[in-house]
């Protein structure tokens, strides 16, 4: 039997970054058991091929930022997952005259306490625009900073959560205010007067991917179309023109249901790469965005593409992709010839494979009459006798989506003869605006109601055992978790809850302050819904938790704090259940250090063992 220490020793590559010459492509990898910055050679076999390791911090690098006008790069990383994050520059020293190769990292940001967001590079790759908290700890202020002296401006003063999209010929920055879940809002700031200029309207929407290139701004809305466009947008008045929206991609691909995802524009603003999250799976195309014509790359493996990234030239377009049975790696592709090339290949841990299961996409009918997706693993070992033991596995969020990437998680416990089901709840993202929209407030309640549906699902195909079902989700998937624990005790043999909600009013009362006000727009207000949210919250019906329940935490949370986990805990033990907790005093949100994850995941599967595996 291969323990779960193994699977988590299975690396992965992702988020390539491009510096300034191009012979190299940075990324982040966790071949040393934490994420860190790496760098091969973006053609193979030409300079030294061997890969670099930028970055030795003890704690994650979160991203990694290149300029092609300057030698360096920006790491971002925190201390023990407390998202707090802070710059770090990485510079190219070169080759030593023994033959070795030098480089230099230089902390350039400095306030412990403050959340630093990276924005965008200036024309000369010099300094830096982006936003910081230090402030009030709430609102996101712009700065620019000189990166050779380390000196930081205050440019203009904000409110909300502020982002940096693009830094506009050294003058105009734009900036996302992300209000909530379903709307941001853009901005256009003007350096030398400090003015700021609203560009969008007062109607919710979302813009992500915001570029400038060659003179124009391009971005991917969900204005113009429910589920997505590409659109150019007119910097003077904000107005909109679409290039393609959802559906052109599905007249290019009749597979092309879900919504626009990702886009990358290369430097001359003629063509460009983006992606279509078509049911979960990532079809990469190529647009012509004078002619607005879309041609499908259809020899990109079947997966999941989270950044793309094009070279100075135009023609490599690099990207990070991972299918069901592959970890995530970096490619390029030449985008005039359209061949592939896989530039890293992460290791496996040695585990065959063969051994990795692919999901079915499948879907069920709900309480409403809706059916809602999901992807259903089976374990390749035969069905024992009564039918396989079972996960439903219920993705945080809840603006977010389960996709068919690579999960070593799922892949352990289908090695160990679990099945897992994993839908896409109602209030998921990657099927349209309305669909994300149908759990908000005073309609939470309806998504956990989908979970008994699945179980019900689960209950009328023979090859599951209806008696041993276990329920497990991180984030606000610990929420359903818990809830679905209380809303019907009797249809689940066991829960897993990760960092999960227990209760919305203590919960909005000590998230980050920063949060807060995000959170409230799509969970509900303190000042106005407080009975409505006390009236969910799994922590007050905690005793009709019949199964046995493992809570795991991190101390640093800023998110979902230490104190949720602890009172549905002492809660649940109050009224004699069954209940086991841990939590890791050098963690955050997620669990990053890989010593935390073997005891996290290893404690997971000792658990389901215990309480789904049949006993003679």
């Amino acid at each position: 039997m291969v323990d779960f220490a193994r699977y988590l020793n299975i690396r992965s590559a992702t988020s390539p970054a491009l510096p300034a010459d191009g012979s190299r492509v940075a990324f982040l990898t966790n071949t040393t058991g934490n994420y860190q910055v790496w760098s091969v050679p973006a053609i193979p076999c030409s300079g030294d091929p061997w890969p670099r390791q930028l970055t030795f911090f003890p704690d994650k690098v979160w991203e990694v930022h290149a300029t092609p006008n300057a030698d360096h790069l920006i790491a971002v990383s925190d201390a023990g997952g407390n998202e707090r994050q802070q710059f770090y520059l990485v510079s190219n020293g070169g080759v030593a005259p023994d033959g070795s190769w030098t480089h230099d990292v230089r902390r350039v940001t400095h306030n412990d306490d403050a959340i630093h967001t990276f924005g965008a590079w200036s024309t000369d790759g010099q300094k830096i625009v982006y936003t910081c908290n230090q402030r009030n700890r709430i609102d996101f202020d712009l700065y620019r900073m000189d990166l050779s002296s380390g000196e930081s401006e205050l440019l203009r003063e904000g409110a909300g959560t502020r982002t940096v999209s693009a830094w506009i010929e050294d003058r105009t920055v734009l900036l996302r205010d992300i209000v909530a879940t379903d709307q941001v809002d853009l901005y256009a700031v003007d350096t030398l007067s400090r003015e700021e200029r609203r560009l969008t309207p007062d109607d919710a929407a979302r813009y992500t991917d915001v570029q400038w290139r060659n003179g124009a701004v391009y971005l991917v809305t969900d204005y113009v179309h429910d589920r997505g466009a590409v659109c150019l947008m007119d910097l003077e008045d904000g107005s909109l023109t679409t290039i393609v929206d959802a559906d052109d991609f599905a007249v290019a691909d009749p597979s092309c249901m879900g919504e626009v995802d990702l886009l990358a524009v290369a430097a001359d603003g003629r063509s460009a790469a983006v992606t279509f999250n078509a049911m979960g799976y990532s079809r990469l195309f190529l647009l012509d965005l004078k002619q607005k014509v879309l041609t499908p790359a259809a020899d990109v493996p079947k997966g999941v593409i989270s950044k793309m990234a094009f070279a100075a030239d135009g023609v490599h377009l690099f990207f990070d992709l991972q299918t069901p049975t592959q970890p995530s790696d970096i490619w390029t592709m030449n985008v005039r010839s359209r061949s592939l090339l896989r530039l890293t290949h992460s290791d496996r841990a040695g585990i065959e494979s063969r051994t990795f299961v692919e999901p079915e996409l499948v879907d069920f009918p709900t309480h409403d009459g809706r059916r809602l997706p999901a992807f259903l693993y089976r374990p390749q070992s035969p069905a024992p006798e009564g039918g396989y033991p079972c996960i439903l596995y219920v993705h945080g969020g809840p603006a977010s989506q389960q996709r068919p990437d690579f999960d070593v998680r799922f892949q352990y416990f289908l090695s160990q003869g679990y099945a897992l089901f994993v839908p896409n709840v109602r209030g998921s993202t990657g099927y349209g605006r309305h669909y994300m929209l149908l759990d908000d407030v005073e309609l939470r309640m309806d998504s956990v109601a989908d979970l008994e549906y699945a179980v019900r699902w689960l209950h009328g195909r023979p090859e599951f055992a209806p008696d041993r079902i276990a329920i497990y989700g991180r984030s606000y998937g610990g929420f359903m978790v818990l809830a679905a624990l209380t809303e019907y005790p009797d249809r689940f043999a066991a829960g897993i809850d990760v960092v999960g909600i227990a209760d919305w009013v203590t919960f909005l009362e000590r998230t980050s302050p920063w949060r807060r006000a995000h959170r409230e727009r799509e969970y509900g207000s303190l000042e106005r819904d407080r009975e409505f949210l006390h009236s969910i919250s799994p922590l007050h019906r905690a005793d009709r938790i019949q199964a046995p329940l493992l809570v795991l935490a991190g101390d640093n949370d800023p998110r979902v704090p230490l104190f949720e986990s602890e009172q549905i805990v002492e809660r649940v033990k109050a009224a004699g259940g069954v209940v086991q907790f841990t939590h890791y005093a050098d963690e955050g949100h997620k669990f990053s250090r890989l010593r935390n994850q073997i005891d996290s995941f290893t404690q997971m599967g000792h658990f389901l063992d215990k309480y789904l595996q049949a006993t003679d």
